[in-house]
């Protein structure tokens, strides 16, 4: 008996330093010299920003694709055939199909034509008289990916604003189903500080202004709204539309007798087998906000003052008014796409994706973004994570996707893409992991080590393993947790998010090299990146090869309470 559990516990010791051997094994693959190599070249001239559809974010998606292959990762992309030359097919070789390590799809890239038409039309018994405006002049559109001409009703909708929990939603006793709808930018409270409002619908994060006026589009878009059109009661937006530019233009960088191109002057989308989302928005002069509010009762100055305090929407129709618009729009479409390749686990139709953009915005004007944070950092991330997995030497119980996004910039179009192809085929992803901007320090990281670690909240167990895995392998990271029910944000774990795919997503810092050229190799943590990409691996090595974290406190209906 005594000889059996002898040999019992050196059975289970053996098979534990097996184990830990393993993991070991994984983590010195993720060397600073692979680390650095890759974000040299990634992050180099060479690539000139890898703006999505240009030659270097192909040249980009070649080299990744390289690395996965040097590695022993498998393709994962389309499928092709393969091109026997002349003497081969006369020698009977015939075409075979065989895997990419590329997913191609095709963008719309879109911008306002020539052709821009605005008029307010005034209705009375009798009578009709119209306004109309000149383009740049009294408006601005941001077009659909198509032409239009419209002539609609008006109805103002406060913010076009509601909260989570609804406590407060212009939109709850209006119908704006094949309208136009008028609303303010903000949201309510948003010039009061000191009011209730304020402190309970202020949008949290750097970008939340951004986001929150995202949102709106997004439902006034759900909701049937033909058109939007917003007003900025403290904003003259014509100045921003004059055509002369007396002085040189001296923002940050640049100093030139001509204001740069904007990255996003030209739009893009992807578009589905349906056609969707051509929701056109209006930005207006005050005297064409006057125009369409004359009559209406509506003052605005009270609007903002009675949301600040009582917090009720005053949502109305605008009688006797409506717009006529038509707008022209300059398309092509640009081709694009995200490498992406796997490791076979012995659960072959369960799959975890690891995953980054590698686009960023490019050559604008001559000038490089090289984007060496944003995100060549993160992409490095995801090829060291598939290196590591392969030193392993182990076949991961669960399948591990391997993908370098495009088109994040520009609207997460390359994890969009990939998500929507797998809902399609059936393919059951059960997590994913987000690296982006994975290799700065915050303003008052003294220590170089902080950082912060989004993920789903109800999987509780993805925050304790990562706070387990940082303590037992003494790694050298100050990680804020930061638990959320579903995930959201400008990055590529969102469309994952909203399919209800547990995510879990890092990030090092916001600084103020964000899309400017100056997000340079110089300026990056090399050991707060290799860091966070040590824990990432040991976290996806643990959920591909355990059950526990898919644990959640959600309740199941039989458990909710009538």
């Amino acid at each position: 008996m005594k000889k059996i559990s002898l040999l019992l516990i050196l059975f289970i010791s053996g098979h534990f330093v097996f184990a830990q051997n393993e993991v070991e094994k994984g983590l010195e693959a993720i060397s600073m010299e692979s680390i650095k190599g890759q974000l040299e070249f990634l992050a180099s001239d060479w690539t000139e920003g890898r703006a999505v559809g240009t030659k270097g974010a192909y040249m980009a998606a070649d080299y990744i694709a390289s690395m996965f292959q040097t590695y022993g990762i498998q393709p994962f992309g389309d499928e092709a055939y393969t091109q026997p030359s002349r003497s081969e097919r006369m020698a009977g070789a015939r075409p075979e199909l065989y895997h990419t390590y590329y997913q191609n799809f095709g963008l719309v890239e879109y911008e306002p034509g020539d052709e821009q038409v605005f008029s307010v039309v005034t209705s009375k018994p009798g009578s009709e008289s119209s306004m109309d405006f000149a383009y740049q002049t009294d408006f601005y559109v941001q077009t659909g990916t198509v032409g239009q001409k419209v002539q609609a009703p008006l109805v103002f909708a406060g913010y076009g604003y509601s909260d989570e929990d609804k406590t407060y939603d212009d939109l709850k006793k209006i119908d704006v189903e094949g309208k136009i709808v008028v609303i303010l930018q903000g949201y309510p409270g948003h010039k009061d500080t000191t009011s209730v409002a304020y402190k309970k619908y202020k949008p949290e994060g750097r970008y939340a202004a951004y986001y929150l006026e995202r949102d709106k589009m997004q439902s006034l878009q759900e909701a049937g709204a033909l058109a939007v059109i917003r007003i900025s009661p403290d904003a003259n937006p014509m100045m921003g539309w004059a055509q002369n530019n007396i002085y040189r233009d001296n923002g940050g960088f640049n100093e030139s007798d001509k204001r740069p191109n904007p990255y996003y002057g030209n739009r893009m989308s992807l578009p589905g087998k349906e056609f969707s989302g051509n929701l056109s928005t209006f930005t207006v002069s005050s005297r064409v906000a006057n125009e369409i509010l004359s009559g209406s009762g509506i003052d605005i100055v009270k609007f903002e003052e009675d949301a600040a305090t009582n917090m009720e929407p005053a949502s109305k129709v605008l009688s006797g008014k409506s717009v006529a618009f038509k707008t022209s729009v300059n398309s092509k479409v640009v081709n694009a796409r995200n490498v992406v390749g796997y490791i076979e686990g012995e659960k072959k139709d369960e799959f975890i994706v690891v995953g980054g953009h590698y686009d960023h915005l490019g050559k604008v004007d001559g000038i490089i973004y090289n984007g060496a944070d944003d995100n060549a950092s993160g992409t490095v991330g995801v090829m060291e994570i598939a290196k590591a997995f392969m030193a392993t030497g182990k076949k991961p119980e669960r399948s591990i996707v391997f993908a370098a996004w495009t088109g994040e910039e520009k609207g997460l179009f390359g994890s969009t893409y990939f998500v929507r192809d797998a809902k399609e085929k059936d393919m059951n992803v059960v997590l994913n992991l987000n690296y982006d901007m994975i290799a700065r320090n915050p303003e008052g990281d003294t220590l170089g080590n902080q950082a912060h670690m989004v993920y789903t909240e109800a999987n509780t167990v993805i925050g304790e393993t990562t706070k387990k895995n940082i303590e037992d392998y003494d790694i050298n990271l100050d990680l804020e947790l930061r638990p959320s029910e579903r995930p959201g944000g400008g990055s590529d774990h969102a469309p994952f998010a909203q399919e209800d795919i547990p995510i879990f997503y890092f990030m090092a810092a916001m600084h103020p090299d964000y899309h400017q050229p100056s997000d340079e190799l110089s300026k990056i943590n090399w050991e707060k990146m290799q860091n966070i990409i040590k824990v990432g691996f040991l976290n996806t090595w643990k959920f591909a090869n355990t059950d526990d974290w898919q644990k959640t406190t959600l309740k199941t209906n039989s458990e909710v309470k009538p």
